[in-house]
């Protein structure tokens, strides 16, 4: 049972949901009729877009220390997934998953997950019957999880074939990856990969035998990535790309069984993750301090009374450090050095660049492993700091998302799919595009019912007076929720 902090975290992530596309070619499919006021996608800042779907490997994840001397869950102690000959019920051997064996508590996770879904299942029960994704061959990155395998099996049920890998190697769960694989979906991911089976495990998400991708979705940009510096004419086929992530801080919370109420936290960055971080935080009396680079993003946090400082004011009296700038070097050795025992550090930014973890593999520190994805990194004092998840992802490595929050990106991602791979000739340039009001105003319209809420609806007068049409958008786009 959630916990009021916990849902106030789940509420703060649901805020800091942010979704884009690229449309990378423009082949001309029919356009779909469920979206018939589907405006075109606002751009997204082109460098600021390009930026981050042209992030190179070596800030990535490949970035980290190796994974030789990562740890694993005891249960993942036997013969590599890699080394295994594993075949489905129907003979296809066409995936890599610790076990297909679990499949069966798989489908009962995703059946689960299914009930708090709905307007996810609602959208391929209107849609499975045109089959707008007939002939899409969407390759995918992302966690895979239950909620997860709700997505790929209604981009299915709407016509597509689908292979997948997962965007962090500690977030798979098994059991689900063995369920999609034995319904005939090509997953290569399990918990607890190396950085090379990281990587092998994306290649053979997109060499497929007799299979060729033409669309993308992904979490952090890895596989984009991938196909972009290696596959170059696979990239030129691609028709579009949807690119989306989430965070939240309740996971720390879950990992370390820590009480929060007075302690003193520091979060580097005030960005879209660094807000939902402050904001559940605070609901869990935390006293905050926020670093940042911009004006007026720090300006932000001062007027919601956290108060700005630079790490270096502050690295020795706080209790937790939260990464969220996705950028690199933000807490390095001579920081980690200083902070007090029992300090607990940790990144919610997606690649693990932010902490110089590498720093920390040297003779004269010890490592104890605690729990899963709970570490004692033990200096030569006695002292004692505790690192999570190896300083990657923190969300799913240490915990889960609320199927509910999840329902909102998927279906969002699944209409994003749609409308790329339908898009007529000359809708979309090779760019970056944030997703319209139309299209999250549509996903929030399908999970209102959940809530039994009833929208008050504009008369004809009203609607001149405003400005708008009475059916959406009800914002600008530069509108920010």
């Amino acid at each position: 049972m959630s916990t009021p902090d916990a849902i106030a975290a789940d509420e703060a992530e649901a805020s800091n949901k942010f979704s884009f596309m690229a449309a990378v070619s423009k082949t001309p499919k029919k356009q779909i009729q469920f979206a018939d006021d589907m405006q075109e996608f606002s751009k997204f800042p082109t460098k600021t877009g390009r930026r981050s779907l042209s992030r190179s490997i070596s800030q990535s994840s490949t970035d980290s220390y190796s994974s030789v001397a990562s740890y694993t869950d005891s249960s993942d102690d036997e013969m590599s997934p890699r080394d295994k000959q594993q075949t489905t019920t129907k003979g296809s051997s066409d995936f890599c998953v610790k076990n297909i064996k679990q499949a069966e508590f798989g489908r009962r996770e995703i059946e689960i997950a299914e009930q708090e879904m709905t307007a996810l299942i609602s959208l391929r029960k209107r849609a499975q019957g045109e089959k707008p994704l007939a002939g899409a061959k969407i390759v995918g990155c992302t966690h895979i999880t239950a909620q997860t395998g709700v997505l790929i099996e209604t981009l299915c049920a709407l016509g597509a074939q689908c292979r997948w890998s997962a965007c962090n190697i500690y977030s798979t769960q098994n059991e689900v990856a063995a369920a999609l694989a034995e319904t005939g979906v090509a997953v290569f991911a399990w918990k607890g990969e190396s950085e090379d089976d990281f990587w092998w495990c994306i290649d053979r998400s997109v060499n497929g035998d007799s299979w060729q991708p033409n669309m993308i979705l992904d979490d952090g940009g890895d596989l984009t990535h991938w196909v972009y510096k290696k596959y170059p004419n696979v990239y030129k086929k691609i028709r579009g790309i949807v690119e989306e992530s989430v965070t939240g801080v309740h996971r720390l919370k879950r990992s370390t069984d820590v009480m929060f109420g007075g302690k003193q936290v520091v979060v580097c960055g005030y960005g879209e993750v660094g807000k939902g971080c402050c904001a559940a935080l605070k609901a869990l009396g935390a006293v905050v301090h926020v670093t940042e680079i911009d004006p007026i993003c720090a300006l932000q946090a001062c007027m919601e009374g956290f108060r700005v400082v630079k790490l270096n004011e502050v690295i020795r009296q706080v209790d937790v450090v939260i990464t969220c700038t996705g950028n690199k070097n933000v807490v390095m050795r001579e920081h980690l050095d200083r902070m007090k025992n029992g300090c607990i550090v940790c990144n919610m930014g997606h690649s693990n660049t932010e902490i110089d973890v590498a720093s920390l593999r040297t003779p004269e520190l010890t490592w104890e492993r605690i729990r899963s994805q709970v570490d004692h990194v033990i200096w030569p004092d006695g002292k004692r700091v505790v690192l999570l998840a190896e300083g990657r992802l923190l969300n799913l490595s240490c915990s889960t998302i609320p199927t509910f929050v999840l329902s909102i990106t998927a279906t969002t991602e699944a209409l994003a799919l749609i409308e790329l791979y339908n898009a007529p000739e000359g809708r979309y340039k090779q760019d970056v595009y944030l997703l319209p009001k139309k299209m999250d105003e549509y996903v929030a319209s399908l999970h209102l019912p959940s809530f039994d809420a009833h929208l008050t609806e504009l008369t004809d007068d009203q609607a001149k007076y405003l400005g708008l049409n009475k059916n959406g958008p009800f914002k600008p786009n530069y509108y920010r929720y």
